[in-house]
């Protein structure tokens, strides 16, 4: 598919030729951005301060800009997760969590889909602000193809793995190995080694995830191929054994959808983890390797697997009722509902279920998780518990459903969000260094320690005691974990998170 853009290509640089002169700058706040009138903050001091307005493209009608707050007049913020405080400007995705809406460059995503776009359609718009003009799409594939291959100094880090290692952890350590691998991977300030560095990620990332698989089974490594799609070569090196993978063009089309609908997400956790890493002017391959370590997490990444696990502890309709009302009084937790931002139904959920539906028919084969899913989404969605707190199916409700009937096990659930997720984090990354406003993230605490003191008697007693432990070959992280149970003030809690997934 093509798009006419208004931005003419760029052909005075060597090998970058798909390079569009306006989608090649950085997007930050001006006094455009600014409305006229500005609000008034007052302290219980009585002391009033001027606090200027901004104004996206679309959003919230007030965003106050506060981050001179502190230098001009001593006052900081509360604002643990930044529920409500956006760290930067962005012009590449926006989502209404009210009317569940979720665009990539002004276009809904669900859209792009259903006008047919495939994943390297999205991740060229993403990247680059604009659908690709056909020429503009073939010198992109091109430079995709030309990267795709692994240096083999990284294909021998595979081998120092154990067999049965978990994907993630392999994914991770070889994405922050490739900095060792390239020259001048610190070098930000040139356009063009950033622009080839985000092809070489986006080019070898297929090939780095159906490698950690195929390590942790204990398979041998096999090579992309240049001749199939972005999509179809992922699955030929995931599923090729002796015999040579055949392409499944429905397989294709599901996964190609679940990369698009995973390919970005506003400033969700990982992705403020690549910017905040990012902002410390790193190369790119540690700030995308710091981005798979946080969506590694089971908060973030791993809510369609605890999804599948929450099915099947369900085991049968017959069940349904009494988990519901175990989640009512909170004995249960209902995976795959509810998030951060979706006050509604989230869009890419139900991309998924229809994918779900189309793919068992189509087979021709009943799956007793898909059919548990369809009966509980009823029964929750007919309950005003759940109506009441708008709890809806989110993106991870159905995908785990549909990654597993194509035959990807539960453990690469996260590395196959990662996949997809990867061209979003290298967008913001790029936007990140392209944005001459730019400054390291650092935020500021609400300190709740000890005010200053004085080394006291006790201290030196407490030394004494600790080399009298150490004598009596006592562990010292038994001793001090003994010690502090004595001075502790506020006792540890189980925290439970509200909301899990793409949040």
């Amino acid at each position: 598919m093509s798009s006419v853009s208004n931005c003419p290509p760029m052909y005075n640089k060597s090998h970058i030729t798909y390079i569009c002169e306006n989608c090649n700058k950085g997007v930050s706040v001006n006094e455009a951005n600014y409305s006229k009138e500005c609000a008034i903050i007052r302290l219980p001091n009585n002391k009033e301060y001027p606090v200027r307005i901004l104004k996206p493209t679309i959003g919230p009608d007030i965003i106050l800009d506060v981050r001179e707050f502190h230098s001009s007049y001593g006052i900081m913020l509360y604002d643990p997760g930044y529920t409500s405080t956006a760290s930067c400007c962005s012009a590449i995705t926006y989502v209404n969590g009210e009317e569940g809406i979720c665009m990539y460059r002004g276009y809904k995503v669900v859209d792009l889909i259903n006008s047919g776009y495939d994943y390297q359609e999205v991740c060229y718009l993403l990247l680059y602000g604009e659908l690709p003009q056909a020429s503009m799409l073939i010198a992109f594939q091109k430079q995709i193809e030309e990267q795709i291959l692994i240096h083999e100094k990284l294909r021998h880090i595979y081998d120092g793995f154990i067999t049965g290692a978990h994907p993630m952890s392999i994914l991770g350590s070889v994405t922050a190995a490739m900095a060792s691998l390239h020259d001048n991977p610190l070098d930000n300030s040139d356009w063009e080694e950033r622009e080839l560095a985000i092809i070489r990620i986006l080019a070898k990332m297929p090939t780095m995830v159906a490698w950690a698989y195929k390590n942790s089974i204990g398979e041998p490594l096999i090579y992309p191929r240049g001749d199939l799609s972005y999509t179809d070569n992922f699955l030929h090196m995931m599923f090729t054994t002796t015999k040579p993978y055949v392409s499944d063009p429905m397989k294709t089309k599901i996964l190609d959808t679940f990369f698009i609908i995973h390919a970005d997400h506003e400033q969700n956790a990982s992705t403020s983890t690549v910017r905040t890493v990012g902002s410390s002017r790193t190369n790119p391959y540690t700030c995308i390797s710091a981005g798979i370590a946080a969506l590694w997490g089971r908060a973030h990444g791993g809510a369609n697997e605890a999804v599948i696990h929450m099915l099947r502890e369900i085991g049968c309709k017959e069940n349904i009722n009494k988990f519901v009302a175990d989640v009512k009084s909170r004995k249960k937790r209902l995976m795959g509902f509810g998030h951060r931002i979706y006050k509604n139904y989230d869009p890419r959920a139900k991309v998924m279920r229809s994918l779900c539906l189309e793919w068992f028919e189509r087979v021709g084969k009943k799956d007793i998780l898909l059919e548990l899913a369809l009966e509980l989404e009823e029964v929750a969605l007919n309950d005003d518990y759940f109506l009441e707190r708008r709890l809806y199916p989110n993106v991870d409700y159905y995908s785990g459903i549909l990654l597993r009937a194509i035959g990807i096990p539960e453990y690469m659930f996260t590395c196959i969000f990662a996949l997809g997720r990867c061209v979003g984090w290298l967008a913001h990354w790029k936007e990140l260094v392209q944005d001459s406003h730019t400054r390291i993230c650092r935020p500021r605490q609400l300190y709740l320690g000890n005010v200053e003191r004085n080394v006291s008697e006790n201290d030196r007693s407490l030394l004494r005691r600790r080399s009298r432990a150490r004598s009596l070959e006592e562990p010292f992280h038994i001793f001090q974990a003994r010690e502090a149970k004595k001075t502790q003030l506020v006792q540890p809690t189980d925290y439970e998170f509200d909301v899990w997934g793409d949040i």
